[in-house]
């Protein structure tokens, strides 16, 4: 959710984030109420104290597949962007037409405004690997805008009257353009994060944090089952957050990377980042 490099936008790995500082950053959450000033969500009191989803999902699970047994830790790709997207999709299609404008777990977005930030997120880490020379230093010149004081900053908003499936379709084609740009950018390709100038998989890498996490956010406000492949959030975690336990499962390591949960003799974290500079 980072996507520029003035200390306003910066503010988006907070628990408890100032006016939206950095709309495509990645580590506190600007919008739980609680979020930290590095992360970029905007939070509540917090809430969960384990990891995982509701303990009481829906019956829906059957449409979801099963996570997949961790495997060995490679990189994260294209078709990695493409899966998370594509789960994410299936998964919130199950909340309810008349549930959108919920606060969406912790945060303090509705639901809907939460899948704009998502879709957006995605938007602007392709838009940073679209130009012929990347910018090394700041965000590609855009403009981003707020809808009310309080929402997320973004370039992506959809129309209310275009219904649930108008947001899940706009994530869906933001999905696609950062898969695009994942599977045909050179791998050493540099370009502008504030987190640290990054390549084409660690923006594909910051896609599927941000895809696993606000689906989470979105699905706790329902009780929908979440829980996305182990191998996924392996891959994930290796390329974006180093330092994550290594004596938790992938997903619950996940969650507590990103400040939305606890871990058995760890607290749940008020600030974090992940680490977008290439491993060496």
């Amino acid at each position: 959710m980072v996507r520029g490099l003035d200390p306003a936008r910066a503010a988006c790995l907070t628990r408890t984030r100032p006016p939206d500082p950095n709309p495509h950053g990645g580590a506190a959450h600007p919008h739980r109420s609680g979020a930290s000033a590095e992360s970029g969500w905007p939070l509540r009191p917090a809430r969960h104290t384990v990891p995982g989803v509701d303990p009481s999902p829906r019956a829906r699970a059957s449409r979801l597949p099963s996570p997949a047994a961790p495997g060995p830790v490679g990189a994260v790709t294209a078709d990695d962007v493409a899966l998370a997207v594509r789960l994410a999709v299936r998964a919130l299609d199950e909340v309810p037409a008349d549930g959108w404008e919920r606060p969406a777990g912790d945060l303090t977005w509705s639901c809907w405004e939460t899948v704009e930030h998502l879709a957006d997120d995605l938007f602007a880490y392709a838009l940073q690997l679209g130009p012929g020379t990347p910018p090394l230093t700041t965000h590609v010149p855009v403009s981003w805008r707020k809808e009310r004081p309080d929402g997320p900053t973004g370039m992506v908003f959809v129309a209310r009257a275009e219904g649930p499936a108008g947001l899940l379709q706009a994530l869906e084609a933001c999905g696609a353009l950062l898969v695009a740009m994942v599977r045909t950018t050179a791998p050493e390709v540099r370009a502008h994060h504030v987190f640290g100038a990054s390549d084409p998989e660690g923006f594909g890498a910051m896609g599927v944090v941000e895809t696993l996490v606000h689906t989470h956010d979105v699905a706790a406000a329902f009780g929908l089952p979440w829980r996305p492949p182990a191998g996924l959030c392996a891959r994930t975690l290796h390329r974006l957050f180093p330092d994550a336990p290594a004596d938790a499962e992938p997903w619950p390591a996940l969650l507590w990377s990103t400040g939305r949960a606890a871990l058995p003799g760890r607290d749940r974290l008020e600030k974090w980042r992940w680490q977008g500079a290439p491993r060496p």
